[in-house]
């Protein structure tokens, strides 16, 4: 009798930045047998890998990530991290001719006023009111311009620096740094800043902010999930945003959406048309965007080249789509519909985020004992804990209006399910319990695009 073949090895891969959700994602499919993973990048919100900031340039990285695939084999390379791994991991695939989307289609995506201006040219009734900000930072801020107004960086990430401003003095105050934060800054932009002035310097300096007009409270926000293959443009699922009321910060995120079907075909063929426009040929997409049920208007915040990690655990739960193995799928050039779907979990599903406001203390974080109870009793559910003290917790607030110090996974039979166990959780890990009966709309007098994660 003839001896069964041995089955292939998996296929090498190279996953940059692989840290949270999508660490956990890279251990599960290599366990799998999906691929054979090599991981590569730093921590950006941990000392003391954050200090490789210091000397971070891209395109090295990504010639010596090139070496290192050519010299594993990988065939495929990605990243979900926005700051820098989805263009580093561009810049790899182009160097090896591996699948991927071109790097002048992640920047195109990643610079929010250049975005906004392919925005107006093919989708102008999804467009904000828009303008550069060219000033330095703690420059004298013009005179004419329209208040209020929502100001943010034009290269940034988790919507630093993002906010409404009233009038001329808060918005200078706004833009007034100390030589520690403005260091900070310019390293965070400068990686993105050099491979920009090379590959598409149409889109100008992203060392700057830009205005957008403001959007009126009443509206909802929505996350479309998506993934272009083969020229199509394929919609995944919408993820909904509530917020904590009366803030720009977010209090968690649901699935399966309460948005029409109608308005969501809308969101994806204005995805459709923008990725197009820009040449974003293959890899996950993510685009948030507002909805107002008033007018029926649809109005985009941004565009994400690359799969919104946070949410591929509750699409995971309600579809049984794994939208990490997709993602891998793609970036060994796959469909990723050839993917097998798995028995969904849950019929409802939530990212809980705990955070406290500008001038809060935040709780302690959950001791042995408490996350012993916590995976006890919730043996599905995902923990993070990421607090913060001192100047690092200082800056969140004066950067972002809030700190998010935790945030937990769940699914439930249905919302009222889901409601009872998020409730228990938190007792469980001593912080205050989420308010899943929270409306969509933020009761305030406008809401601005670039919400808080």
């Amino acid at each position: 009798m003839t001896a069964p073949a041995p089955s292939p090895p998996p296929p090498g891969v190279g996953w940059l930045f692989a840290y949270d959700w999508d660490a956990i994602a890279c251990d599960a499919l290599e366990r799998a047998g999906v691929a054979r993973f090599d991981t590569a990048g730093f921590d950006l919100f941990r000392f003391p890998d954050n200090a490789a900031l210091i000397a971070l340039d891209l395109d090295r990285m990504a010639t010596r990530q090139a070496r290192i695939g050519r010299r594993r084999r990988w065939q495929g390379c990605l990243s979900h991290h926005e700051q820098f791994g989805t263009l580093t991991a561009a810049l790899v695939a182009e160097r090896l001719g591996l699948p991927g989307t071109s790097p002048e289609s992640v920047l195109a995506a990643q610079h929010k006023l250049h975005a906004r201006t392919v925005l107006q040219q093919v989708v102008p009734e999804a467009n904000l009111g828009f303008s550069g900000l060219d000033v330095r930072y703690g420059e004298p801020i013009p005179d004419g311009l329209t208040y209020p107004c929502f100001v943010k960086p034009v290269k940034a990430a988790f919507s630093v620096l993002a906010r409404q401003v009233d009038d001329r003095d808060t918005l200078q105050r706004h833009t007034r740094f100390t030589w520690t934060e403005a260091w900070i800054i310019r390293r965070l932009v400068e990686p993105f800043e050099r491979v920009c002035r090379a590959r598409l310097p149409q889109a100008g300096t992203a060392h700057r902010l830009m205005l957008e007009e403001p959007i009126p409270a009443h509206c909802a926000q929505y996350n479309l999930d998506g993934w272009v293959h083969d020229g199509r443009v394929r919609g995944l699922a919408v993820v909904d945003a509530i917020m904590v009321p009366g803030t720009q910060a977010f209090m968690r995120w649901e699935v399966p959406s309460r948005l029409p079907p109608a308005v969501q075909a809308r969101a994806l063929d204005v995805a459709r048309r923008f990725l197009g426009a820009i040449g974003f040929t293959l890899g996950f997409f993510n685009m948030e965007f507002f909805h107002d049920a008033a007018t029926d208007r649809l109005t985009v915040i941004e565009f994400n080249p690359r799969l919104a990690s946070q949410f591929g655990d509750l699409h995971r739960r309600v579809l049984g789509a794994d939208a990490h193995a997709m993602s891998v799928a793609l970036a060994l050039g796959r469909d990723p519909e050839t993917v097998p779907r798995l028995a969904p979990t849950a019929g409802a599903a939530a990212s809980l985020v705990f955070r406290t406001l500008d001038g809060q203390t935040p709780p302690p974080p959950p001791n042995r004992e408490q996350r012993a109870a916590f995976a006890r009793d919730h043996p599905d559910g995902l923990l993070f804990s990421q607090p913060k003290q001192g100047r690092a917790l200082a800056r969140d607030y004066k950067w972002t209006g809030s700190h998010r110090y935790g945030i937990v996974h769940l699914g439930g039979r249905d919302r009222a399910h889901l409601r009872e166990r998020a409730e228990h959780a938190s007792t469980l890990l001593g912080w205050p319990a989420p308010n899943l009966d929270a409306p969509a709309p933020i009761p305030t007098d406008s809401l601005s695009c670039g919400a808080r994660r």
